[in-house]
């Protein structure tokens, strides 16, 4: 990347007459502010970041328009291996998981690919389910199947555990932001729909197999307004009965969302009802080929409770009223708020003329994060939340909230120079 940029400045400055000398030291500031802003993203030392942020503030040559262009500019990636990898380490919370990788024999690191992250069952590892896909997947994806003790996806450290897979995975390949799904079998499926609910902005599908969902997690199924959603499960399963996927389609069809949903009736003479075809495969398959993720939509819909306050795109729940949290168990019912379903919610929609309404339920305060994709801010935007004036002015973008926010979310395809934080006035009684 540092030589596309040294490059470029070559090129602009001998087209206007610039001497070499001149233009190969401006290439060289250049290529020497690319190089620090690339640490400053990587860096996994948050001291050492900080002092690489602090740096970058202070020079003059670090412009908003600069800056953007060296994180959009497309890294160069090295060659790394390539076939199945069935014992990745990935290190989380000083204990190590493993990591079935497979990235197919012709990858090239100028192409990006698509990124399927399965999740297995109980009594399974990440490594046989590698076995049953990498097959049929085609030369355009790569799989990554971690494995997680008992197939436990429903707590914490696993839901951890597959966000690291990813971050992990795009660290060293070419992985395309916009086409990274997320699917799982039973445990895995439960897994599937929980991750990807809370952590929807990061797919662009979900698909889970024979599984199903708790109705206290249900008010969830609202994050998943722009992620495209594929449902396979067995008629005569006898393990997770299938009307825990009818029930989800149900909600599904009251919310107006698209989905996908397959019933088979096929049995395994083993499994019985609960397993995944293989001939529901090429479908599937097809299926991750069209879809495409949506980067940056101007309606997004969040529900969260307590323990899931990260950014859901360009909107962040920052504080609320009491309300449910769950516990290392995400799908944990024993707290009275999580049972009677007590969560905060928020919707956002940019309406055009530079108006951003918002409608809120349990909300205190919340954070938009903002670029000239979704608004003009060489012109006033007006925030209107639950009916009332929030806001109304001009916003200045920033150095320091871009690269804080492209720290944090290493995604080039979101990029947000501007952050707007509303606290919500309770009504007068």
């Amino acid at each position: 990347m540092i030589a596309c940029v040294w490059g470029i400045i070559l090129l602009v400055c001998l087209a206007g007459g610039v001497v070499p000398s001149v233009a190969e030291e401006t290439a060289s500031t250049v290529a020497s502010l690319a190089s620090r802003v690339l640490h400053y993203l990587n860096t996994t030392d948050g001291d050492e970041a900080e002092g690489l942020l602090h740096g970058l503030l202070s020079d003059k040559q670090a412009s908003l328009d600069t800056v953007s262009q060296i994180i959009r500019t497309e890294r160069t990636y090295q060659d790394q291996p390539v076939g199945i990898l069935p014992n990745e380490p990935i290190v989380l919370r000083g204990q190590t998981y493993q990591l079935s990788l497979f990235v197919p024999p012709a990858y090239r690191a100028t192409k990006s690919y698509a990124l399927v992250v399965c999740l297995h069952g109980f009594g399974f590892t990440g490594e046989e389910y590698l076995e049953r896909w990498r097959t049929r997947l085609g030369d355009d994806y790569l799989l990554a199947c971690p494995t997680y003790p008992s197939g436990a996806w429903f707590t914490r450290r696993a839901e951890e555990l597959v966000l690291e897979t990813i971050r992990q995975a795009e660290r060293r390949y070419h992985i395309d932001p916009d086409r990274v799904f997320l699917t799982g079998m039973s445990n895995g499926g439960i897994g599937a729909w929980l991750i990807g609910m809370h952590h929807a902005p990061l797919f662009a599908g979900i698909a889970p197999m024979a599984s199903g969902l708790d109705d206290v997690l249900m008010p969830f199924l609202a994050n998943l307004r722009h992620t495209p959603i594929y449902i396979i499960h067995g008629a005569k399963d006898q393990v997770m009965p299938v009307d825990l996927s009818r029930s989800i389609a149900r909600e599904l069809d009251v919310l107006g969302y698209p989905y996908v949903y397959r019933e088979h009736q096929r049995e395994h003479p083993m499994a019985g009802g609960h397993y995944f075809p293989k001939e529901e495969l090429p479908d599937l398959v097809d299926w991750f080929t069209r879809q495409r993720r949506e980067p940056l939509p101007t309606r997004l819909t969040v529900v969260r409770d307590g323990s899931h306050f990260q950014s859901f795109n360009w909107v962040r729940l920052d504080a609320t009223d009491p309300i449910a949290a769950f516990s290392e168990d995400l799908v944990d019912k024993r707290d009275e708020r999580i049972k009677r379903r007590v969560y905060a919610t928020l919707d956002a929609s940019i309406t055009g003329n530079n108006r951003i309404e918002v409608k809120t339920e349990r909300v205190r305060r919340y954070s938009l994060f903002l670029n000239e994709q979704l608004i003009d801010s060489s012109k006033p935007v007006t925030v209107v939340t639950n009916g009332r004036l929030s806001f109304e002015g001009t916003l200045t973008p920033s150095v320091e909230t871009l690269l804080r926010q492209a720290r944090l979310r290493q995604d080039v395809r979101r990029l947000f120079p501007i952050q707007l934080t509303i606290t919500i006035d309770k009504p007068v009684s």
